[in-house]
């Protein structure tokens, strides 16, 4: 038994150390190739990166910037929902910090997560059946905000 085993993992090495080194290339199993020689391809002009010293990084780090600075990219942001109260006084910040045009509130309704529902029930006489047995149970209910789902308890 022993025998076996130690066979069976000389043999899964042996076959490990083929795949690993190519040599079963040849049949269609070989690894995958781990360098990235269309990357070095790619490069646009390599030749005009530049190593610094210590010391001329330092020097670059203390001088002023150049007068030819790119403007700052423009952003995107996004708040999270605001009560009617919260974004007219949000609104009234923007406008008096902002330029017009450079910002923008969009209304968007939140929309359920969960509901506890039952129904649709046939007719209202059956509703209303339901919501007193609830009414006893001591179960409040709440009417339905989707007009898909009446006849129907929330």
């Amino acid at each position: 038994m022993l025998r076996v085993l130690v066979l069976a993992l000389l043999l899964s090495n042996a076959g490990y150390f083929a795949w690993t080194h190519g040599l079963l290339a040849d049949y269609g199993f070989a690894p995958a190739i781990q360098s990235e020689p269309q990357r070095l391809a790619q490069q646009i002009r390599p030749e005009a990166m530049r190593l610094l010293s210590a010391s001329e990084a330092r020097q670059l780090a203390g001088s002023p910037p150049s007068a030819a600075v790119t403007p700052a990219a423009a952003e995107c942001l996004q708040a999270g929902l605001f009560t009617e109260q919260q974004a007219g006084a949000l609104r009234t910040r923007l406008q008096s910090s902002l330029p017009a045009g450079s910002w923008s509130l969009e209304s968007s309704v939140e929309p359920g997560r969960w509901i506890v529902y039952m129904g649709q029930y046939t007719n209202e006489e059956a509703l209303a059946k339901k919501r007193g047995e609830l009414r006893q149970l001591g179960l409040s209910v709440e009417p339905l905000v989707n007009p898909a789902l009446g006849p129907g308890l929330s």
